[in-house]
Formats: structure tokens, sequence, C-alpha cells
């Protein structure tokens, strides 16, 4: 195991990583901007670096300065967290080749499943259906506009290199489509550096359900269930729960496996999600890969018991995965909701300034909170404005909600 790390991330994750890390006894190390020189991760970390100014192209994202800081502090790992530099290929090919090692899948396996073109091809070949679209780097305006209108409406226009909704537009009728296309490829430019889009029939009153994924470098892969991310707002999550409610073990069986036939097809290494359409009728299609860790893994821990950062970090040592397939299972429900500093006053934009007052409650049988924040903390405009989640579990989706709404009754 390794005796020092280096979480290149702020927030919640970066606080949740290192109090796992501390537990397994490695040393931490954050490193943070500007902006970030009192937050809660550089409080509990062991040590800590600043590499840059506020703005995230300056420190967080700023490649050298991530691998510069843990060269300079002697770490062996770099935990990247999720979002930032958590699914950047040459970030972990630079990471290999200054000698540390990336907790994460291997660079190749990134760069594939995050083409949405290739991502789709991966899965055909695992066998598994994909929602029916066309389009593509090499398509122009006129070609995306024929083939809409072949592939029939309403479609979405999706950013090729996207995520996280950005890039993104549906589409009703022929009308709307060249302004939906352009101010699609925009958001794409500004948010990846590609314009590149595709075209994907749009399903109609779909569920949103994902696979947890994990593999070692041993060949060895699992899933860990499935959770549910339907409710969302602006194409973003904002409620997710575990098992997912419009699932029967029949149809999680079928999931669970095509999930591992598509992280297959690249000998995935580490956590990873499998992301699927399901439809009314309990038929699914692929929809992505996100090669890193979720957001929403706390309600795959609470209901299966495990530590999915432990596990993390097993893996990238070396270690095989701790459990086999037929030794991992699943016990009752588990909801988790998101904290966002947002003004509803205002279209829930993000909001900014001094957080005056942060009370979670504590000691909530079956309720667990993650934030990065306190108090008197500074929410800045340079980073996503999420500041904590709320997870509960329960026997029943029920039991694991009403606890959930004790939980938010008494946060404020």
């Amino acid at each position: 195991m390794f005796e020092s790390l280096l979480i290149a991330n702020r927030g919640e994750i970066a606080c949740r990583v290192i109090r796992t890390a501390r537990r397994m006894g490695i040393r931490t190390v954050a490193v943070y901007s500007e902006a970030d020189r009192d937050a809660q991760h550089v409080e509990l970390a062991d040590s800590a670096i600043c590499i840059g100014g506020a703005p995230a192209g300056e420190s967080y994202l700023n490649q050298a300065a991530v691998i510069d800081a843990a060269i300079a502090c002697g770490a062996e790992a770099i935990h990247p967290g999720y979002g930032f530099l958590s699914e950047n290929a040459a970030f972990a090919e630079a990471c290999a080749a200054a000698e540390l090692v990336f907790v994460g899948p291997t660079p190749d396996a990134i760069r594939r499943m995050g083409s949405k073109d290739e991502a789709k091809s991966l899965a055909r070949a695992a066998g598994v259906a994909v929602i029916p679209g066309c389009g593509g780097a090499e398509t122009d305006d006129a070609d995306l506009l024929r083939q809409a209108e072949s592939l029939g409406f309403p479609l979405l226009i999706k950013a090729v290199a996207g995520g996280g909704g950005k890039g993104m537009r549906r589409v009703d009728g022929a009308e709307g489509f060249a302004d939906a296309l352009t101010s699609a490829r925009r958001e794409a430019v500004a948010a990846f550096g590609s314009d590149a889009v595709l075209l994907e029939r749009f399903i109609e009153r779909p569920r949103h359900v994902e696979v947890q994924v994990f593999g070692d470098r041993h060949g060895n892969l699992v899933h860990l269930f499935e959770r549910d991310c339907s409710v969302q707002r602006r194409h973003q999550k904002v409620i997710e729960e575990a098992p997912s409610p419009g699932v029967d073990a029949a149809l999680r069986e079928a999931l669970g496996e095509a999930a591992v036939n598509i992280a297959a097809t690249v000998d995935y290494v580490g956590a990873g999600t499998v992301e699927f359409v399901v439809t009314e009728q309990g038929e699914f299609y692929f929809l992505e890969m996100n090669t890193r860790l979720q957001v929403e893994h706390p309600v795959t821990e609470m209901i299966t018991g495990l530590d999915l950062v432990e596990w993390q970090l097993r893996v990238a040592a070396g270690e095989r995965l701790p459990l086999t397939q037929d030794l991992i299972d699943h016990h009752g429900h588990s909801i988790e909701v998101r904290l966002y500093a947002e003004d509803p006053g205002n279209q829930f934009l993000p909001s900014v300034g001094r957080l005056e007052r942060l009370e979670l409650p504590a000691g909530l049988e079956a309720v667990r909170l993650d934030s990065g924040v306190v108090s008197g903390d500074t929410v800045s405009p340079f980073y996503d404005p999420m500041l904590a989640k709320v997870i509960a579990w329960g026997e029943t989706r029920d039991a694991a909600r009403l606890r959930l709404l004790e939980a938010l009754q008494q946060s404020v």
C-alpha cells in the first residue's frame, strides 16, 4: 500500500478521500488554490501545497503544477477525485511518465470511453443496445440536419466529448435545429475544446440508471448494482438512490452483466460507472461510461457496506478486488440529495459569498453527511456550487425517504 497520497481535488470529495486514506494509515497531501487557502480539505490533510490562482485553469486543472507538487512532497500516487483532471487521459499519462500512480483507469480506457462515438461502438461490440443516433466529428451542419430529419424528432444534440449536460440540446422539430446546433457547438467548445456533436433519438419518460463497476489489474471485474439518477435539473443529477425503484431482479442482473461486458472491452481498472436509459417497457440502452468515481457513490456504499475509495486505493496499489461477484450483496435502500449554494429566486443560479450558517444534523441513525464546508467558509464563483450531500439508508425505500426528510428538516 502507498505511504503517501496527493489528492488533486477540493471540496467534499477531497475530504472524503483524506479521511479514508488516513484510516488506512496513508499520509495525505492536499493541493489548493489561493481561493481555498482556508478550505476544509487543507485543514484535514497532513500537509498542503498551494498550486496557483483561484481560477481552476491556474490551479486544479494545471497538470504540471499538480505533478510538481506530488514530486516535491514525495507522494507515490495521485487521487483525482471527480471533476477537474479525473477523466483526463493526458494527465494519467503524465502521472505515469513521472512515475506516479494515477488512482483510476488506464489512459487508453479514459480516452476510448471519453469519446461518445467510440464508447457506443464498444457497447455494440459487447452486444449492448445503444440509443439510435448518428453524426460525429467529421459531420457538417447540413449533413447533420439531413440525418436529423431521417432520425426523426424529438432528438438530442450532444457534445461528443461532453458530460454533465453541457453541449446538449433537445430539438422537437426541424425549424429549431439550426439554432440549437449553434448553441450546442458554442457550449461544447467552451466546456471541452471541441465542437463535435452527435444526434440521439430522445426517449420519452426514461429512467436514468447507472451501474457501478470495478476492475483490478489481475483481470477481475465486478458490478456493485445500480443507482437511479432520474431526478435531474438542466441535465444535472440532484437526487440519487440505490437500488433503482424501477428495476426488478431480472433487469438488475441484465444491467449488471451488460455493464461488466462493456467495461471489459477496455480492460477496465478501478471505479467506473456505466450509464443506461431504461424505457417504461423495461428496455435499456447504453448511454455513456464515466471513468471515475461518481458524486453519488455513497448510496452504493450504504446498501453494500463497502468503501469504494478504499477499493480504489487498494486496486491502484496493485491488489486484487476485495470481493468476487458472488460475495457482493446489497441490503435496504439509500437516497442522496445534493446541497447547493444557489438562488431559488433567480432560476437556481449559483450563489456566492460568505456561508454565514451551516448546520447539518449529527448523530441521526443511518444518515451520512459528506461536506467540504463549515460555517464561515466562503463560496467562491470559481468552482461547482455543491456544498454537501445528505445520504440516508433504510430497510425500505420509504424508511430511507423518511430518514432523509428528518435530516433535511433539521438542516439549516
